[in-house]
Protein backbone atom coordinates (compact mmCIF):
# COMPACT_ATOMS: atom_id res chain seq x y z
CA UNK A 1 0.00 0.00 0.00
CA UNK A 2 1.33 3.38 -0.94
CA UNK A 3 1.02 6.08 1.71
CA UNK A 4 0.57 9.61 0.44
CA UNK A 5 2.27 12.26 2.53
CA UNK A 6 0.76 15.72 2.50
CA UNK A 7 3.48 18.29 2.77
CA UNK A 8 3.18 20.40 5.92
CA UNK A 9 3.22 24.21 6.01
CA UNK A 10 6.37 25.82 4.86
CA UNK A 11 8.53 27.42 7.56
CA UNK A 12 10.94 29.09 5.22
CA UNK A 13 12.46 32.25 6.73
CA UNK A 14 11.28 35.66 5.51
CA UNK A 15 13.63 37.05 2.93
CA UNK A 16 16.12 39.66 4.06
CA UNK A 17 15.05 42.36 1.51
CA UNK A 18 11.50 42.37 2.94
CA UNK A 19 12.84 42.91 6.48
CA UNK A 20 15.11 45.71 5.27
CA UNK A 21 12.23 47.46 3.52
CA UNK A 22 10.08 47.23 6.66
CA UNK A 23 12.85 48.70 8.80
CA UNK A 24 13.47 51.48 6.26
CA UNK A 25 9.77 52.38 6.25
CA UNK A 26 9.72 52.45 10.07
CA UNK A 27 12.80 54.67 10.20
CA UNK A 28 11.36 56.98 7.54
CA UNK A 29 8.09 57.28 9.47
CA UNK A 30 9.94 58.01 12.73
CA UNK A 31 12.08 60.68 11.06
CA UNK A 32 8.97 62.27 9.59
CA UNK A 33 7.30 62.45 13.00
CA UNK A 34 10.43 63.94 14.56
CA UNK A 35 10.61 66.62 11.86
CA UNK A 36 6.92 67.45 12.30
CA UNK A 37 7.38 67.78 16.05
CA UNK A 38 10.36 70.10 15.55
CA UNK A 39 8.43 72.24 13.08
CA UNK A 40 5.46 72.38 15.47
CA UNK A 41 7.76 73.50 18.31
CA UNK A 42 9.30 76.18 16.09
CA UNK A 43 5.84 77.56 15.24
CA UNK A 44 4.34 77.25 18.72
CA UNK A 45 7.26 78.58 20.77
CA UNK A 46 6.62 82.28 19.95
CA UNK A 47 3.00 81.77 21.00
CA UNK A 48 4.13 80.10 24.22
CA UNK A 49 6.56 82.94 24.92
CA UNK A 50 3.83 85.51 24.41
CA UNK A 51 1.35 83.75 26.71
CA UNK A 52 3.95 83.01 29.40
CA UNK A 53 5.24 86.58 29.31
CA UNK A 54 1.69 87.86 29.84
CA UNK A 55 1.69 86.15 33.24
CA UNK A 56 5.22 87.21 34.24
CA UNK A 57 6.16 90.31 36.23
CA UNK A 58 7.46 93.06 33.98
CA UNK A 59 10.94 92.96 35.50
CA UNK A 60 11.24 89.22 34.75
CA UNK A 61 10.45 89.82 31.07
CA UNK A 62 13.45 92.14 30.76
CA UNK A 63 15.86 90.32 33.07
CA UNK A 64 15.13 86.71 32.09
CA UNK A 65 12.93 86.75 28.96
CA UNK A 66 13.16 83.04 28.09
CA UNK A 67 12.44 81.55 31.52
CA UNK A 68 9.05 81.04 33.10
CA UNK A 69 8.59 80.25 36.78
CA UNK A 70 5.01 79.23 37.63
CA UNK A 71 5.46 80.49 41.18
CA UNK A 72 5.87 84.04 39.85
CA UNK A 73 2.72 83.97 37.70
CA UNK A 74 0.56 87.06 38.13
CA UNK A 75 -2.49 88.73 36.60
CA UNK A 76 -1.11 92.22 37.12
CA UNK A 77 -0.42 92.71 33.41
CA UNK A 78 -4.04 91.99 32.51
CA UNK A 79 -5.29 94.39 35.18
CA UNK A 80 -3.03 97.11 33.77
CA UNK A 81 -4.35 96.45 30.27
CA UNK A 82 -7.96 97.04 31.26
CA UNK A 83 -6.98 100.07 33.36
CA UNK A 84 -4.65 101.89 30.96
CA UNK A 85 -5.56 100.69 27.45
CA UNK A 86 -8.93 101.17 25.67
CA UNK A 87 -8.92 97.56 24.52
CA UNK A 88 -12.68 97.21 24.94
CA UNK A 89 -13.36 100.07 22.51
CA UNK A 90 -10.87 98.58 20.04
CA UNK A 91 -12.58 95.18 20.26
CA UNK A 92 -15.99 96.77 19.64
CA UNK A 93 -14.70 98.68 16.60
CA UNK A 94 -13.07 95.54 15.20
CA UNK A 95 -16.24 93.51 15.80
CA UNK A 96 -18.37 96.11 14.00
CA UNK A 97 -16.04 96.12 10.99
CA UNK A 98 -15.89 92.32 10.88
CA UNK A 99 -19.65 91.94 11.15
CA UNK A 100 -20.63 94.45 8.46
CA UNK A 101 -17.69 94.08 6.09
CA UNK A 102 -17.69 90.29 6.44
CA UNK A 103 -21.40 90.16 5.66
CA UNK A 104 -20.89 92.24 2.52
CA UNK A 105 -18.07 89.95 1.42
CA UNK A 106 -20.00 86.73 2.07
CA UNK A 107 -23.08 88.00 0.23
CA UNK A 108 -21.73 89.77 -2.84
CA UNK A 109 -18.57 87.77 -3.62
CA UNK A 110 -20.44 84.44 -4.04
CA UNK A 111 -23.08 86.25 -6.11
CA UNK A 112 -20.38 87.75 -8.34
CA UNK A 113 -18.71 84.36 -8.67
CA UNK A 114 -22.10 82.84 -9.52
CA UNK A 115 -22.59 85.39 -12.28
CA UNK A 116 -19.17 84.80 -13.80
CA UNK A 117 -19.44 81.00 -13.54
CA UNK A 118 -22.99 80.24 -14.69
CA UNK A 119 -24.17 83.13 -16.87
CA UNK A 120 -23.31 84.11 -20.43
CA UNK A 121 -23.26 87.84 -21.15
CA UNK A 122 -21.21 90.17 -23.37
CA UNK A 123 -17.62 90.82 -22.30
CA UNK A 124 -17.89 88.33 -19.44
CA UNK A 125 -14.36 87.03 -19.85
CA UNK A 126 -12.99 90.54 -20.32
CA UNK A 127 -14.61 91.75 -17.11
CA UNK A 128 -13.36 88.71 -15.23
CA UNK A 129 -9.87 89.37 -16.57
CA UNK A 130 -10.07 92.93 -15.26
CA UNK A 131 -11.07 91.58 -11.86
CA UNK A 132 -8.06 89.30 -11.87
CA UNK A 133 -5.86 92.17 -12.99
CA UNK A 134 -6.58 93.99 -9.74
CA UNK A 135 -4.89 91.14 -7.88
CA UNK A 136 -1.58 92.38 -9.27
CA UNK A 137 -1.97 95.81 -7.69
CA UNK A 138 -0.18 96.10 -4.33
CA UNK A 139 -2.24 97.46 -1.46
CA UNK A 140 0.19 100.34 -0.93
CA UNK A 141 -0.50 101.61 -4.46
CA UNK A 142 -4.20 102.02 -3.65
CA UNK A 143 -3.83 103.77 -0.30
CA UNK A 144 -3.38 107.33 -1.60
CA UNK A 145 -6.29 107.19 -4.11
CA UNK A 146 -8.55 105.61 -1.49
CA UNK A 147 -7.54 108.18 1.11
CA UNK A 148 -8.29 111.03 -1.29
CA UNK A 149 -11.63 109.48 -2.13
CA UNK A 150 -12.55 109.07 1.55
CA UNK A 151 -11.54 112.69 2.15
CA UNK A 152 -13.72 113.95 -0.70
CA UNK A 153 -16.83 112.23 0.64
CA UNK A 154 -16.04 113.13 4.27
CA UNK A 155 -15.51 109.60 5.52
CA UNK A 156 -12.16 110.00 7.28
CA UNK A 157 -12.32 108.64 10.85
CA UNK A 158 -15.62 106.88 10.18
CA UNK A 159 -16.77 103.28 10.06
CA UNK A 160 -17.58 103.70 6.38
CA UNK A 161 -13.90 104.20 5.62
CA UNK A 162 -13.03 101.02 7.51
CA UNK A 163 -15.80 98.90 6.02
CA UNK A 164 -16.47 99.73 2.37
CA UNK A 165 -12.99 99.70 0.74
CA UNK A 166 -12.11 96.11 -0.06
CA UNK A 167 -15.47 94.64 0.95
CA UNK A 168 -15.80 92.91 -2.43
CA UNK A 169 -12.25 91.81 -3.25
CA UNK A 170 -10.93 90.14 -6.38
CA UNK A 171 -9.56 87.04 -4.68
CA UNK A 172 -12.90 86.16 -3.07
CA UNK A 173 -14.74 86.65 -6.37
CA UNK A 174 -12.17 84.50 -8.18
CA UNK A 175 -12.34 81.73 -5.58
CA UNK A 176 -16.14 81.65 -5.54
CA UNK A 177 -16.21 81.57 -9.32
CA UNK A 178 -13.86 78.55 -9.38
CA UNK A 179 -15.92 76.71 -6.77
CA UNK A 180 -19.31 77.48 -8.31
CA UNK A 181 -18.11 76.46 -11.78
CA UNK A 182 -17.86 72.88 -10.44
CA UNK A 183 -21.56 72.76 -9.56
CA UNK A 184 -23.21 70.58 -12.26
CA UNK A 185 -25.31 72.53 -14.75
CA UNK A 186 -27.90 69.74 -14.64
CA UNK A 187 -28.86 70.79 -11.10
CA UNK A 188 -29.42 74.35 -12.24
CA UNK A 189 -31.42 73.24 -15.30
CA UNK A 190 -33.65 71.07 -13.12
CA UNK A 191 -34.30 74.02 -10.82
CA UNK A 192 -35.20 76.22 -13.81
CA UNK A 193 -37.69 73.60 -15.00
CA UNK A 194 -39.27 73.69 -11.54
CA UNK A 195 -39.73 77.44 -11.89
CA UNK A 196 -36.78 78.83 -9.88
CA UNK A 197 -35.34 82.16 -10.91
CA UNK A 198 -31.64 83.08 -10.81
CA UNK A 199 -31.66 84.11 -7.15
CA UNK A 200 -33.82 81.15 -6.19
CA UNK A 201 -31.35 78.80 -7.87
CA UNK A 202 -28.49 80.42 -5.98
CA UNK A 203 -30.29 80.27 -2.64
CA UNK A 204 -31.69 76.74 -2.97
CA UNK A 205 -29.06 74.95 -5.08
CA UNK A 206 -25.72 76.75 -5.31
CA UNK A 207 -25.38 78.08 -1.75
CA UNK A 208 -26.02 74.71 -0.01
CA UNK A 209 -23.59 72.93 -2.35
CA UNK A 210 -20.74 75.41 -1.78
CA UNK A 211 -21.42 75.84 1.95
CA UNK A 212 -17.96 74.48 2.99
CA UNK A 213 -16.26 76.94 0.67
CA UNK A 214 -18.36 79.81 2.04
CA UNK A 215 -17.33 78.76 5.56
CA UNK A 216 -13.69 78.77 4.50
CA UNK A 217 -14.15 82.19 2.93
CA UNK A 218 -15.71 83.37 6.19
CA UNK A 219 -12.64 82.25 8.14
CA UNK A 220 -10.25 83.93 5.71
CA UNK A 221 -12.36 87.09 5.70
CA UNK A 222 -12.38 87.29 9.48
CA UNK A 223 -8.63 86.74 9.60
CA UNK A 224 -7.95 89.38 6.95
CA UNK A 225 -10.17 92.00 8.57
CA UNK A 226 -8.96 91.20 12.07
CA UNK A 227 -5.29 91.44 11.06
CA UNK A 228 -5.68 94.41 8.70
CA UNK A 229 -3.40 97.25 9.76
CA UNK A 230 -2.21 99.37 6.84
CA UNK A 231 -5.57 100.80 5.79
CA UNK A 232 -7.06 101.32 9.30
CA UNK A 233 -3.97 103.16 10.52
CA UNK A 234 -4.26 105.54 7.54
CA UNK A 235 -8.04 106.00 7.46
CA UNK A 236 -8.55 106.45 11.20
CA UNK A 237 -6.61 108.72 13.53
CA UNK A 238 -9.00 109.04 16.47
CA UNK A 239 -8.96 106.66 19.42
CA UNK A 240 -12.73 106.19 19.28
CA UNK A 241 -12.51 104.48 15.86
CA UNK A 242 -9.19 102.66 16.03
CA UNK A 243 -9.21 98.90 15.57
CA UNK A 244 -7.33 96.34 17.63
CA UNK A 245 -4.31 96.18 15.31
CA UNK A 246 -3.89 99.96 15.42
CA UNK A 247 -4.05 99.79 19.21
CA UNK A 248 -1.35 97.12 19.29
CA UNK A 249 0.80 99.19 16.96
CA UNK A 250 0.50 102.23 19.21
CA UNK A 251 1.45 100.16 22.24
CA UNK A 252 4.43 98.61 20.47
CA UNK A 253 5.73 102.01 19.39
CA UNK A 254 5.74 103.08 23.02
CA UNK A 255 7.81 100.00 23.88
CA UNK A 256 10.34 100.48 21.09
CA UNK A 257 10.38 104.29 21.27
CA UNK A 258 12.26 104.38 24.54
CA UNK A 259 10.61 107.59 25.69
CA UNK A 260 11.91 108.94 29.01
CA UNK A 261 9.73 108.47 32.05
CA UNK A 262 8.06 105.31 30.73
CA UNK A 263 8.37 102.02 32.62
CA UNK A 264 9.47 99.61 29.87
CA UNK A 265 9.01 96.53 32.06
CA UNK A 266 5.37 97.44 32.64
CA UNK A 267 4.81 98.18 28.95
CA UNK A 268 6.28 94.83 27.91
CA UNK A 269 3.89 93.06 30.26
CA UNK A 270 0.92 95.05 28.97
CA UNK A 271 1.90 94.36 25.36
CA UNK A 272 2.22 90.60 25.98
CA UNK A 273 -1.13 90.54 27.79
CA UNK A 274 -2.85 92.57 25.06
CA UNK A 275 -1.49 90.29 22.33
CA UNK A 276 -2.64 87.24 24.27
CA UNK A 277 -6.16 88.66 24.59
CA UNK A 278 -6.18 89.58 20.89
CA UNK A 279 -5.21 86.03 19.89
CA UNK A 280 -8.09 84.31 21.70
CA UNK A 281 -10.89 85.27 19.24
CA UNK A 282 -8.91 84.01 16.25
CA UNK A 283 -8.25 80.67 17.93
CA UNK A 284 -11.93 80.30 18.78
CA UNK A 285 -13.02 81.10 15.21
CA UNK A 286 -10.58 78.60 13.74
CA UNK A 287 -11.48 75.85 16.22
CA UNK A 288 -15.21 76.28 15.56
CA UNK A 289 -14.90 76.35 11.76
CA UNK A 290 -11.82 74.14 11.35
CA UNK A 291 -13.56 71.26 9.55
CA UNK A 292 -15.46 73.54 7.19
CA UNK A 293 -12.30 75.55 6.56
CA UNK A 294 -10.26 72.52 5.49
CA UNK A 295 -13.11 71.12 3.39
CA UNK A 296 -13.61 74.47 1.72
CA UNK A 297 -9.94 74.84 0.85
CA UNK A 298 -9.91 71.37 -0.69
CA UNK A 299 -13.18 71.88 -2.57
CA UNK A 300 -11.52 73.42 -5.62
CA UNK A 301 -8.38 71.29 -5.61
CA UNK A 302 -9.72 68.87 -8.24
CA UNK A 303 -9.96 71.51 -10.91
Amino acid sequence: MTVLRVPGPSHAPVSQPVIDQSRAATVKLAVGYVLMVLVAIAFLYPLWWMVSSAFKPGASILNDPLAFHPGQATLANFRLVFQNIPIGRAFVNTAIVILIKGTITLVFCPLAGYGFAKFRFPFRDTLFGLVLLTLMLPTLVLIIPLLLEMSQVGWINTYQALILPGSVDAFSVFWMRQVISQVPDELLDAARIDGCGPFGIFRRIVAPVIRPSIAALAVLTVLNIYNDFVWPVVAVSTESRQTLQVLLYGLSTQVTGGQPGIDLSSLWGELAATCTIATIPLLLVFLVLQKHFIRGLLAGSSR
